[in-house]
Formats: structure tokens, C-alpha cells, sequence
């Protein structure tokens, strides 16, 4: 039995009343910021958290303020804006007037979620809960994490906040001053947190959790979502490589998989109990090892004639795939293939860590074409404007790539703290970094040198794809 329906099993069987059940608000906080699109976005790491909360015999109540149907008992005249086939789409959205900082960036800026008045009225009809624990994501999203935080306080002024996710563990001092929270969790922090709650709410752990070993973790809590698209699954945490310009070893800095059969189960739970269709993975390394991981979960899918779609948005390494690899991703059913290149220009590639060569890549878009994929359908990531990163540069690799046919998606740098690029990145930018994380925001370019809107345009123009649609 998946280790989700252990937990539900467990409950029923104590049959906790509310008055033993500590009740806690998890919420998924507004986006600001000049444009935003749900590629398969979901708060993966809060929604985890809220399984292991429950595993633990507590009651949550989730909140995801970019969802409008979490809302519609407040306002059922919201319209929740249409979705792509695979589930993808726009949110909700306001115009909001631009923080000082940008003030001068000729783009409007908006925020993305349900409009305040409806998530705090919706906060209004709620159990008071004992504590309201709120994610993060992007550095230069902290002003949407702080409306958030405000709103939860303009109606639970005395309820804790525990503030975590991306934001919280790179830039802890400036969240510690913004947001203000009562309680600050950086990095893999499910330990710490059950304390915390112990020492707020008074109830203590009755059953220990292995939380090192991914295969015991109950399953996100993605059933609390009215309604549900697609799922988003990890397979795997942390990264082996160990590429300048990304935090992930900084987030996870072990690296470990799950068992194909832990998540293949869990595909199972998902589309036997939601009827999903579309699932999407997280992993940062997701062919890593793929005849004892990634192969094994695909050739189970397949075994029991499963009829699903898989996407991968993060990228994947050119260097794992080959023709066999290639032809089974297609037989599952990958629908989404985006190829991590980064650049053409191979000595940059040797100085990131040699994760591909030339011949990896052509070796990989052959094999890709010859299990069936049109080259329209195989998407390929190119980084631009990291710090001394030339024009030619980003031309270059966007026209060799174009010459394949391939679809090209630009990858705008965001310089991060705690990355090995970020002392550089604040040598480069002509942006003060340090001081202000809205300029790390990748659609500002913040380190491309010489800079001109004229120009990105030209460059954006480059790079949209010529062929056929799918």
C-alpha cells in the first residue's frame, strides 16, 4: 500500500476529533512581478509538508492564491482563465503600480492570484488556525510574499507565520527584515518545523518518520486542490552536477532517488483517485541513472498499458540520451522534451562543468528525431545574459540551433545568492543586487552589458520558432 493511503488509513482508524487535531493554514502566496505563466506550477515543496503535517495528525487548510477555484465560494463570478491541453495556462492577474526600484522599466507590472479582497474574505470564513505557514519561490517575488503575509495578519493578528521555500533559504537576513515572520525555515527544514509546531501548538510526535529516506514520505498533499489538471512529481532531490549559475546543491545539497516502484505507485494514486492524465516532473536530474530509475518507471508504465502524458519544464542532460533512452521516452508518452544546451559555445560548456559536448547534443536531437519526435516538438534551453556573456554569443547559439529546426526557449539568467556566479554577477550587473533582490528578476537581464530594450527584443524576435505548430 503507497505510503499516502497508510496515512488516511491511520487517521480513520484514530478517528481524531478537531479539538486533538492542531489546524493549520498553508498557503501558496501572490506572484509580483512583470509576467508569469503556470507551466506546471505547483508549490511542490509546501504541498509535501502538508502531507508529512497530516501524516502527523494534523488538519490543514490550504490556500493557493493563484488557484481562483480555492476561491469560488467566495466569488463564484471568478473566471478561471482557460488551460492548455496539457494543463498549462495563464492566472488572474491585476495591474498593480510598480515598486520604486522599477519604476523606471518601461513594462507594466501586475499581480498575479485572486484579487486581496477575495482571499481575505475567504481567510475571514475560516477556523482560526493555530499557525499559517507560507512558501516562497523567486528572490524577486518577496513583495508578493509580503501581501500575503500582510492580508493572513489583517485578520489572525496573533496566529504565527512560518515563512520557507527558495527565498527564504537564499536571502534569510532581507526576509527576516521584509517579511518579518515569527518563525524562518532555509533549506530542507521538516525537522525543525515539527518542533516549532510542537512548541506552538503543544502537540508532540507520536510517530517517528524516517524524513532521510524519500521512499517513506507521504504523498503531497495535491488532493486539496478543487481541481487538478496535472500532478507534479519528484522522483529524485538534489542534483549530482554542479553547474555556476544554480542553487540547487545550495537547496538540496544531497542528492538522492526515489524507487521506481515508490513512484510509480504513486502515478498510480494519482491517476486511479484524480484521474490524471498529465503528470510533470520536478526533478533537476531526472535521466540520471535512467536503466535503475527513470527506465524502470517508464517500462512499469507501459507494462500496465497506462495511457498518460509526461512533461519535463526542467531540462534535460543531453548527455543521457541516446537512442534506445530516446525511443522509450516516446513509447511512454513524453510529450514536453526540453533539452538543457545552455550554449553553443562549447569552451563556455567546458568551463560549467562539461556536462555535454558538440556531438552529445546532435547525437541526442538525432536519436530524439529517429524515436519519432518532429523537431518542432523538441524544445531546447539557451541560456542568456549571464555575466560576460556576449551578443554574438547568444546569436550564435540561437542561430545553430535554428538551423536544426528545433524549437528554442531563451532561459534568462537570474542572478542567485549562494551561487558560485553571484560575486560576479554583482561585479557585472547594472543593478545593485546586494541591496535590492527585485533587480535579480531575469526579465530585467540584469548582467547582460551593453544593454538595450531594442535589443532584447531583436534577440526575443531571433529565437521564435518557423515551423510548423504543434
Amino acid at each position: 500500500m503507497p505510503s499516502y493511503l497508510k496515512v488516511i488509513s491511520l487517521t480513520k482508524k484514530k478517528k481524531m476529533n478537531k479539538a486533538e487535531a492542531p489546524h493549520l493554514l498553508l498557503v501558496n502566496p501572490y506572484i509580483h512581478d512583470f509576467s508569469a505563466f503556470d507551466l506546471w506550477a505547483k508549490p511542490l515543496g509546501l504541498l509535501y509538508l502538508g502531507g508529512l503535517l497530516r501524516s502527523h495528525g494534523y488538519t490543514i487548510t490550504f490556500l493557493d492564491c493563484l488557484d481562483p477555484h480555492f476561491f469560488l465560494d467566495v466569488d463564484p463570478r471568478l473566471s478561471p482563465p482557460r488551460k492548455k491541453p496539457f494543463g498549462t495556462g495563464k492566472y488572474l492577474k491585476q495591474l498593480i503600480p510598480k515598486p520604486p526600484p522599477l519604476r523606471e522599466i518601461p513594462k507594466r507590472y501586475y499581480r498575479f492570484g485572486v484579487p486581496p479582497e477575495i482571499f481575505r474574505e475567504s481567510l475571514k470564513k475560516m477556523i482560526r488556525p493555530q499557525a499559517a505557514l507560507i512558501t516562497s519561490v523567486m528572490t524577486y517575488w518577496y513583495e508578493g510574499v509580503r501581501e500575503t503575509t500582510e492580508l493572513i495578519r489583517s485578520v489572525f493578528p496573533d496566529v504565527p507565520v512560518l515563512l520557507g521555500g527558495i527565498y527564504a533559504g537564499l536571502l534569510p537576513d532581507h526576509a527576516r527584515q521584509t517579511i518579518q515572520p515569527d518563525y524562518l525555515i532555509t533549506g530542507p527544514g521538516e525537522r525543525a518545523m515539527l518542533k516549532w509546531l510542537t512548541e506552538i501548538t503543544g502537540r508532540k510526535t507520536d510517530r517517528p518518520e524516517d524524513l532521510e529516506d524519500p521512499d517513506r514520505r507521504p504523498y503531497p498533499a495535491l488532493d486539496l486542490y478543487p481541481r487538478l489538471p496535472y500532478a507534479v512529481l519528484m522522483t529524485s532531490w538534489g542534483c549530482p552536477f554542479r553547474c555556476p549559475y544554480c542553487a540547487s546543491r545550495v537547496l538540496q545539497p544531497r542528492f538522492r532517488q526515489r524507487s521506481p516502484q515508490g513512484v510509480v505507485e504513486e502515478i498510480l494514486y494519482w491517476h486511479h483517485n484524480r484521474g490524471v492524465t498529465d503528470f510533470a516532473f520536478y526533478d533537476d536530474a531526472l535521466l540520471v541513472g535512467f536503466e535503475n530509475h527513470l527506465g524502470r518507471i517508464l517500462e512499469e508504465v507501459l507494462r500496465r498499458g497506462l495511457t498518460l502524458r509526461f512533461h519535463a519544464p526542467n531540462a534535460l542532460h543531453i548527455r543521457e540520451i541516446n537512442r534506445e533512452r530516446a525511443a522509450l521516452l516516446h513509447r511512454a508518452g513524453f510529450k514536453t522534451i526540453r533539452l538543457g544546451l545552455e550554449t553553443t559555445d562549447w569552451k563556455r560548456q567546458r568551463e560549467w562543468g562539461a556536462k555535454a559536448e558538440e556531438e552529445d547534443f546532435h547525437r541526442a536531437v538525432n536519436s530524439l528525431g529517429e524515436a519519432g519526435y518532429a523537431p518542432g516538438e523538441i524544445e531546447v534551453y539557451l541560456l542568456v545574459g549571464l555575466p560576460g556573456q556576449t551578443w554574438q554569443e547568444m546569436e550564435r547559439s540561437i542561430g545553430e540551433v535554428k538551423e536544426l529546426g528545433l524549437r528554442i526557449r531563451l532561459a534568462e539568467y537570474s542572478p542567485l545568492p549562494q551561487t558560485p556566479l553571484w560575486e560576479e554577477a554583482c561585479r557585472t550587473s547594472r543593478f545593485p543586487l546586494r541591496e535590492e533582490p527585485l533587480f535579480h528578476n531575469n526579465s530585467l537581464y540584469p548582467c547582460l552589458q551593453p544593454f538595450s530594450w531594442e535589443a532584447v527584443q531583436r534577440l526575443k524576435d531571433s529565437a521564435r520558432f518557423e515551423g510548423s505548430q504543434r
